[in-house]
Parts: structure tokens; sequence; C-alpha cells
């Protein structure tokens, strides 16, 4: 019988086996060595799955190859503005790369959505690269890396590229469906709190890497106008528990002014029925998505996770968030942590809001599924709100199956008893997950890699 250490020295062991050389150095990871299944893209290294991987290396003191990768992917970044309508603008990160070999000369080649499903560009990479550079910077002391002209180049311009004038009256970013994790249509464009969580996240990282001085001050103060109106609407606006789910049911529609009570013009009738009975007395979370006449009332994992590590959420709304996720356990986590967002999509709405999308069926992949990935953010949270025995319990599930099961990417079912029907095995963000949970479990301190102090 395996053990707890047979577990983790397993996982370092894939986890390096993963890894990408480029000019004989380490730059990356692959997403996956499944090599029963056909390759895809999965033999490319993903920017927002490598930041898990990346976590990794940076605690266990193995920096070089975090090193390599921000320099490499920084190469990559888009700089001139595109008369071609199908290429990518300035700022935007690819959302994978690999290494082509062509004459003996080896060199980088990036997709910026162009393979991907539906073609839509990645809006996390951008934001999970400052965040990584932070967290680089943290772990190292180094921050004259992260003051080289290029890096400060490359910050302004994904900060240009969010903090552009829109045609829009919030603070939010708006963005299209399957710009993030959720890389398929599944009714998250507008404003999904993912994106919104990411984006505060990068703008409180930039605001610690950009050197203040006249090249960067137009770009600070941009970034410091928006920051606060985009801490306030999101802990505002996007907030649910008991008493704020009683004004919206009682909320009066079509007001007209500034100072009305709906906003956003939500229809009472627009909250579903499992809400009522789902949401606890003492829990609360951040919804999905708000938009003008438009609440997305379900529980997104990663969003409120990165809310409490990021310190976006107050004090209180940290508390409540954990309140729920212990008292919606089944739900939430089961049989494997944890589900990616709750409830499913199912029937009609899954067919229109998915586009009858066969990958994302009701309780799967994106759909309801569980991650296991989503483990080492549930970690931080927890560490974060002082909760470890949250994280103990989710680890010791994950413990149990994963290596039973080989590492897969997603689980399937209502609890997650199911491995996931499509899902690759030794899946690297899986391993790296564990890794990390880990790690944030024997010392804590390592959480100051990826969190912010309150504000």
């Amino acid at each position: 019988m395996r053990t707890k250490n047979d577990v983790i020295t397993e996982a370092w062991v894939l986890l390096e086996q993963s890894i990408i050389n480029y000019h004989g150095c380490p730059i990356g990871t692959v997403a996956a060595l499944d090599i029963e299944s056909q390759a895809l893209n999965y033999d490319q290294c993903f920017i927002r799955d490598f930041v898990l991987s990346a976590l990794a290396f940076l605690i266990n003191g193995k920096t070089e190859i975090v090193r390599n990768f921000l320099t490499g992917t920084l190469s990559l970044q888009s700089h001139e503005p595109q008369m071609d309508s199908f290429k990518p603008g300035p700022g935007l990160m690819p959302a994978s790369f690999k290494v082509v070999v062509e004459d003996d000369k080896e060199y980088l080649t990036a997709d910026f959505g162009e393979h991907a499903i539906a073609r839509v560009p990645p809006v996390d990479s951008c934001l999970w690269w400052i965040i990584l550079l932070r967290a680089y910077v943290k772990a190292t002391g180094d921050i004259s890396f992260a003051q080289q002209p290029e890096f400060q180049q490359g910050i302004k311009l994904i900060l240009e590229m969010c903090l552009a004038h829109r045609f829009a009256m919030y603070p939010t970013m708006l963005v299209p469906d399957g710009a993030f994790m959720i890389d398929r249509r599944m009714g998250v464009y507008e404003h999904p709190l993912e994106i919104q969580v990411l984006f505060y996240a990068a703008l409180r990282a930039a605001k610690e890497l950009l050197l203040p001085n006249n090249h960067s001050a137009f770009c600070i103060q941009n970034l410091n106008q928006r920051l606060a109106p985009l801490t306030y609407h999101l802990r505002e606006y996007y907030w649910i528990d008991l008493n704020r789910l009683n004004e919206i049911y009682r909320y009066k529609g079509e007001e007209f002014g500034k100072e009305v009570a709906n906003r956003f013009n939500i229809y009472p009738d627009s909250i579903p029925t499992w809400l009522t009975e789902w949401l606890p007395e003492t829990g609360g979370y951040l919804a999905g998505n708000l938009g003008p006449g438009r609440m997305d009332f379900r529980f997104f994992t990663l969003g409120n996770l990165m809310s409490i590590i990021t310190s976006l959420a107050s004090e209180e709304e940290a508390e409540s968030i954990m309140n729920l996720i212990e008292q919606r356990w089944q739900d939430l986590i089961g049989y494997m942590p944890m589900k990616i967002c709750f409830p499913a999509l199912e029937g009609v709405s899954w067919q229109i809001v998915t586009g009858c999308d066969p990958k994302n069926i009701p309780w799967s992949y994106h759909n309801g599924g569980n991650w296991p990935v989503l483990l080492w953010l549930l970690t931080a949270a927890a560490q974060k709100t002082n909760r470890p025995e949250i994280a103990e319990k989710a680890i010791e599930i994950a413990e149990n199956r994963l290596v039973k099961d080989e590492w897969p990417e997603y689980y399937d079912g209502k609890n997650g008893r199911l491995i996931g029907k499509e899902a690759r095995k030794k899946q690297i963000w899986t391993i790296a997950g564990l890794l990390v949970a880990k790690e944030l479990m024997k010392n804590p301190r390592h959480l100051e890699l990826i969190s912010f102090e309150m504000e």
C-alpha cells in the first residue's frame, strides 16, 4: 500500500518528466503526459496551467524554469497594432506555446487562440502572467528582474489593453465566452467573476512591480483610478447572502435615476428556485456574473477562492464563502475537491446556453465537473481564513484517489464519483495542485507568493 510520501514522490517525478526544454534550459511544462490519448495541444505549455507548476518550483527553490518561462513568454507577447482582425492586439499573451525544431534550430511558436476551440483568445493569460511575475519576485527577492525595461513595457502593454477606454459604465472588464479556464460556451460572457478577480489581482501586482517614473506615471494613475471602484463594485453588487437575496426578491423593476436600489434592473423572477433552499443561513458568495438585467446566480469556485486569497473579498465575505463550502460540502467537494461551478446547466438551459455541447453535458467538464486543480485554491483560501481543517479534509480525499485514478484532469457526476469521460490522465496541473496544497499546509508562509493584504 502506498504511503502519503509515496504519493508526493510520484507527483514530483511526473512533474519533472513534464518539463519542456528550450536551448538546453527548462522553460515550461506540458499540459499532460497521457500517452494513451491523441496529443492535440496537450503537449504544449499553457500559461494558466504552468502558473501552478511554477508555484511548486518556486516553493522548492527551483527558480530557473520560472525565470525562463517569464522571459520566453514575454518574447511572445503581441506588440504591434494589427490591421488584420484575426491577429491578437498589443499586450495579449498567448494561451500556450511549444518548442519547434526546424533545420536543427529551436524556436518558440505561440497559440493566441487561433487553434483553440471556437477561436477565442485567452483573456486570462496576461493576468496570470503578471501575478506569476510578482510571485517570482516574492520568492527570489529579485525585484531588478521585473524592473528590466522589457518587463516594464510588457506590464504596461497588458494594462493599456485592460484599462483601455470602453463602451461601458462599469469598472469591470468585458470579455467573451470561453476566454479563460472555462474555455467553452457556458454563458460566462460579459463580466464573469473569474476574470474580474484576476483583473483585480493583476492590477495590485502591477502596482507593486511598476517603477514610479515618468514612463509609468500615466499607467499607474489609471491603475489606481480603476482599483477602488472595481473593488467596491465586486464586493457590493456581486455579493449574495440571505439578506441580499431578500433585497433582490423585493426589487422593483424599471427604476429610473441615479439613486435606485435595483441598479442593474434585475427581475426578482430570475432568482432560481434551487438557490432559496441551497443558500445557508451563515454562508454567502460572489455571483458568477452581473450585467444589465442579468445576474448569474451560479457559484464559480476559482473566482470565489481567488477573491479570498487576494483580499478582494472583505474579511466577513471571506468567512461566509468558507462557511458555504463547509455547509455545502457534498455539493461542492463530494468525492473530489472541487466542483468548478454549481449547479450544472441541464435540459433546455444546457441546450441553449452551451449550444448542446456534448463535452459540457450536465455535471461534466466545465458544466459542474469536479477539478482536482482547484484543491490548491481551496487550501490557500482555508489558510488565509485560518480554517486549515477544511483543507486537511479535502487533501485527504484527493490523496486517496488521484494516484489510483492516474491523476485525471477532471471528474464527472453530481458528487465527482466518476473519472471524467474525456479526462486526460497524468494531467500536470492536477499533479501540481496537490503538491502546492501540501506545501501550503506544511508552511503557510508560502501563501505570500500569491496573496495580498487587505487594503
